[in-house]
């Protein structure tokens, strides 16, 4: 075996640094590393225009959940750099007026009132009152609050709709094929462990396992082999047999629908609504509505989300919706050409 070319896919930095250099001291390991996805993504591109391809893939399981969830809590203000600063102009805020505060001991000290020939007829404050300044308070000025620059609204996904590591790896699969995915998890989980087997990955190790079990896994996964911990077997067999199990009762109640039935479905699947499933079949709202209902009432659900839920178990795509159905009439009145 020569030289083998990992890519270490995850956003904790300092990990990630650690990682990568005790790999690359290995005399036949070559390393890369990347922070996010897209910037995994750009480096197995760039790695396959170049001739210089990677042979395994290492990704956090919960790659980009920590940002994400970061973006959540509310930024506090943070002051401007000096240098912005300096580019603005100097603004000039009348001086805030401070309450007269009466002192613990003593006679409250008297200011002499302004004459009342000095007042502007535009100026609306009380004039002061001979029982002391308590009572004389001075015109209310609003508190300086310091403002900060309004925030630019992120779009954060919700929680269940993260794009963790193992979506990334499911992608890069699909890409790259001939590339060996392992997953670094913090915790063992066995549905997060069949997922990953589902989506491409041969192997899932921990994040606190040592050096030499890493390259183990690594050196493993080249000959195809697929490492699990012990602990996580069971689990994953079991989670891989519900899922096997759940798909073959799916294929059952799709496999009870009509033709019609099944292509209203595809329809459900693809994303259509009501009036444009009858658009696109040539169908009335009403027999789409009425196809509609006879499809939920035979998967044996309440909703379109979930018999859409039941036609992903069963395999059902929307492929077949490339083209628009033919309208029966033209099917009807058009007929082949002489010869």
């Amino acid at each position: 075996m020569g030289r083998i070319r990992v890519l270490v896919v995850d956003d904790h930095r300092i990990f990630a640094e650690a990682l990568a250099a005790a790999l690359a001291a290995e005399p036949d390991v070559e390393v890369g590393a990347a922070g996010s996805a897209a910037a995994a993504e750009r480096a197995l591109e760039r790695a396959a225009a170049e001739g210089r391809v990677f042979d395994v893939v290492l990704v956090d399981a919960d790659l980009g959940v920590a940002e994400a969830v970061a973006a959540r809590k509310p930024r506090q203000p943070v002051a401007d750099p000096p240098d912005l600063l300096r580019r603005r102009p100097p603004m000039t805020l009348p001086s805030p007026r401070r309450p007269a505060v009466a002192q613990a001991a003593g006679p409250p000290a008297t200011a002499a009132p302004p004459p009342a020939a000095g007042r502007h007829p535009t100026d609306r404050r009380p004039a002061a009152h001979p029982a002391g300044p308590l009572a004389a308070e001075p015109y209310p000025t609003a508190p300086v609050i310091p403002v900060a620059a309004p925030a630019v609204p992120v779009a954060v996904p919700a929680v269940g709709q993260i794009p963790d590591g193992i979506t990334l790896l499911g992608r890069i699969r699909r890409h790259h094929p001939g590339l060996r995915a392992i997953v670094l998890a913090t915790a063992d989980d066995p549905h997060r462990a069949a997922r990953a087997l589902h989506a491409g990955a041969t192997g899932w190790v921990a994040k606190e396992s040592s050096l030499a079990r890493l390259l183990a896994v690594i050196r493993g996964v080249l000959r195809d082999e697929t490492h699990l911990p012990p602990a996580l077997l069971t689990g994953v067999i079991r989670e891989l047999t519900t899922a096997r199990r759940d798909r073959t009762e799916s294929e059952r109640l799709v496999d009870t629908l009509t033709p019609r039935e099944k292509q209203i479905l595809r329809c459900m699947v693809a994303g259509l609504g009501r009036q444009a499933v009858a658009e696109r079949l040539y169908l009335s709202p009403h027999t789409v509505r009425t196809h509609m209902q006879n499809v939920l009432g035979k998967l044996g659900v309440h909703s379109t989300l979930a018999a859409v839920a039941v036609a992903r178990r069963a395999g059902v795509s929307p492929s077949e919706l490339a083209a628009p159905a033919v309208p029966p009439s033209v099917a009807t009145t058009t007929s082949p050409g002489p010869g």
